[in-house]
């Protein structure tokens, strides 16, 4: 008898003599019976065979990104760890649990909250938005899972992180989910993105956007060309025109990281942009880019107002930088790729522009001859995008550019391909959208305020194809 047959037929004797017993007559289990049978459970779940046929070692992450899928995922957590990371999610502290999944428990695992100040407004004690800090006060946040808790190579799916985005401040729960589908849909390397179900030691958590996170994994799935370096939220150029420091793009390095990385290629691309005479600009731009990869992503961030990404340069004391963006560069043709990031702020501003992230130029404008200025009912201070010398290398495609916005709203963005995708995702989360208000009451969205914003979302992307 094989090992694994022996200890399921000991299991299931100790299970048989303790059902057959006459609770009411006072047989009480014994510790040392029961210490067996946890004892051989624990083992159970560590025997490296049964690991190695478990469904998250066999199946990958299409599995897990499966557009006609709704997903239920629940967090375990002790109730000391659920209360170090309610008690200050601002941290973002790791602390130890297990996912349940599939009809599989995955441990351990790190779990955080996870967010910048945006996803924390109105979520935490203190009521200081723009120092996000106390303990949780909404019924959900956005969090991280972290699958390789300690082991490095060990993988969810093909995955070494989850991303749970709580979409707080998306009263339609779409902006993540159709954005990222939208640049795809236009040739743009781009994060998967599905809704989920999340609990949370046996309690409903809510609805929120899975989000493929931005690693190794993603580039490995969505480039031939995967094991290159892959950099956050360093733009290549600074105000002055003048390329970053290979440093700079090291100190964002998120692949290769231990592997006595250099950022030779990123460099050389941001050096020969600030060495690059105006009628220079194009042919660097077609050595070191795909061209109509990178207008297509301008074209879908302008149209639907990505207006906290990579064309909002945000201005402190004079200091002017973009964020929520990736950069990746493919080794083997040494080519870089702007990957977007964070978009649930996408379309607010086609109808509604909001006081923090809304731009003011349109793509190519240029506002207070390249000085910082302000915009908006806070009077914040930004600079105008066109005037950093990358983004003006791409202004001067202009008929490119004029040709792919056509292609985009008669295509990807028409009213039927988005009103068919908005109408299939709100019939998938609309049970789970009922029963989070069912569970959390006044704290969670109103299902009559989220078909609203869908249809508030329908009004403006009819107006951005206009």
């Amino acid at each position: 008898m094989s090992r694994k047959i022996l200890k399921l037929s000991m299991i299931l004797c100790l299970f048989i003599t303790f059902a057959c017993r006459d609770d009411d007559n006072g047989m009480p289990v014994s510790d040392d019976e029961m210490e067996v049978v946890e004892m051989e459970e624990e083992e159970e779940e560590m025997d490296p065979e049964m690991e190695n046929e478990a469904l998250y070692n066999q199946l990958k992450s299409d599995f897990i990104y499966d557009d006609d899928e709704l997903h239920s995922f629940e967090l375990i957590l002790s109730e000391e760890n659920l209360n170090i990371i309610n008690s200050d999610p601002a941290a973002e502290e790791y602390v130890e649990g297990k996912i349940k999944f599939n009809g599989e428990t995955f441990g351990p695992v790190g779990i955080r909250y996870k967010g910048s100040i945006g996803a924390f407004v109105n979520c935490l004690s203190n009521p200081n938005w723009a120092n996000p800090s106390g303990f949780k006060i909404c019924p959900k946040l956005s969090m991280k899972i972290k699958c390789n808790w300690e082991d490095s190579s060990r993988k969810f799916y093909g995955l070494k992180k989850l991303q749970f985005h709580a979409m707080n401040l998306d009263g339609s729960q779409m902006h993540d989910r159709l954005g990222y589908h939208l640049f795809r849909e236009m040739g743009v390397k781009a994060p998967r993105c599905v809704h989920a179900k999340l609990y949370i030691n046996g309690t409903f958590n809510g609805v929120f956007a899975l989000v493929e996170q931005i690693d190794g994994r993603f580039t490995d799935y969505h480039y031939e060309d995967g094991d290159g370096n892959l950099y956050k939220e360093v733009w290549p150029m600074n105000m002055d025109g003048t390329a970053r420091s290979e440093s700079e793009f090291l100190a964002g390095l998120k692949t290769n990281e231990d592997d006595d990385p250099q950022a030779s290629i990123i460099h050389a691309f941001a050096s020969a942009v600030e060495q690059a005479e105006e009628d220079e600009l194009k042919s660097v731009i077609e050595q070191w880019m795909d061209v109509e990869e990178i207008l297509s992503y301008c074209v879908v961030d302008r149209t639907i107002k990505h207006d906290d990404g990579p064309f909002h340069w945000y201005c402190n004391f004079g200091n002017c930088e973009p964020h929520n963006f990736y950069w990746y560069e493919t080794p083997g043709d040494q080519k870089v790729h702007l990957i977007p990031w964070d978009l649930d702020n996408a379309f607010e501003n086609i109808l509604s522009p909001n006081a923090v992230t809304n731009i003011r130029d349109n793509f190519g404008e240029v506002t207070n001859n390249c000085r910082p200025f302000n915009h908006g009912l806070w009077g914040l201070s930004q600079w105008s995008a066109a005037c950093d010398k990358l983004t003006g290398a791409w202004v001067l495609y202009e008929n490119e550019y004029e040709a792919l916005i056509n292609e985009f709203k008669n295509g990807p963005l028409s009213q039927g391909n988005t009103d068919a995708l908005l109408d299939k995702w709100a019939a998938q989360i609309n049970d789970a959208t009922e029963e989070a208000r069912a569970t959390h009451s006044n704290e969670a969205l109103h299902p009559n305020d989220w078909q609203n914003a869908i249809n508030q979302l329908k009004n403006s992307l009819q107006k951005a194809r206009e």
